[in-house]
C-alpha cells in the first residue's frame, strides 16, 4: 500500500490558535486527515460543546442538521445532515454515527451505523498541554466516498472543513466560557 503524507500548518495572528493538519491518502480513495489546534479554552467547555449533539449544527459550518437518536450511558447514535457547494452544484451528506464517550480520556471515537460514505470513522480528543493553561483539540477522520463521489474533488474541501470545525469548537467553547 502506497501512503502519502501532506502536512500544512495553519498560524493565526491571535496570539492563541494554531492549527496543524496532516493528510494520508490510503488505498481505495480512502482519505485519513487530522487537524489540531491550540487553544486557551478548558476541558470542560470544550467537551461541552462537543457533546451537544442537538446544537452541533448551529456552530459547525455546513452541519445542516445533527439529531441524538439513542443514548445509552456513554454510547451515542447521531444522525446528520452535511452540505457542501462544489463548483456551484450542491452535494449533501447524510451519515448515522455511533459515538462512545470516554470523558476521562478527553475522547470522542465515532464510526459510521450507515450513511453515504462507504467509511466515516474518527475521533475528537482534548489533550491538556502540559506546564501550561491551555488545551490541544484533535479531530481525526478517515472517509471514504460512495462510487458516485469522486474523492480528489471533496478532499480539499474536508482539509478546509477540519480546520473551520476546530476553530468553530473554539469558538463555542470560548463563548460559552464569557455568558
Amino acid at each position: 500500500m502506497n501512503n502519502s503524507h501532506e502536512s500544512v500548518n495553519h498560524f493565526k495572528n491571535d496570539g492563541y490558535r494554531t492549527i496543524e493538519q496532516t493528510m494520508e491518502k490510503l488505498s481505495g480513495g480512502t482519505r485519513r486527515l487530522a487537524a489540531q489546534l491550540t487553544t486557551s479554552a478548558t476541558f470542560d467547555s470544550l467537551w461541552n460543546v462537543l457533546t451537544d449533539y442537538d446544537r452541533l449544527n448551529l456552530y459547525i459550518p455546513n452541519l445542516l442538521s445533527s439529531k441524538k437518536i439513542y443514548e445509552n450511558n456513554n454510547n451515542v447514535h447521531l444522525k446528520q445532515i452535511g452540505a457542501q457547494d462544489f463548483l456551484g452544484m450542491k452535494f449533501s451528506a447524510e451519515v448515522t454515527i455511533d459515538l462512545f464517550e470516554e470523558k476521562e480520556l478527553g475522547l470522542l471515537k465515532f464510526s459510521l451505523i450507515k450513511g453515504d460514505f462507504r467509511r466515516f470513522e474518527g475521533s475528537w480528543k482534548i489533550q491538556k498541554i502540559k506546564n501550561t493553561e491551555k488545551n490541544s483539540l484533535i479531530y481525526d477522520l478517515t472517509v471514504q466516498g460512495c462510487q458516485w463521489m469522486p474523492i480528489g474533488m471533496i478532499e480539499k474541501r474536508l482539509k478546509k472543513d477540519l480546520s473551520e470545525n476546530l476553530i468553530a469548537v473554539d469558538k463555542q467553547a470560548k463563548f460559552q466560557l464569557i455568558n
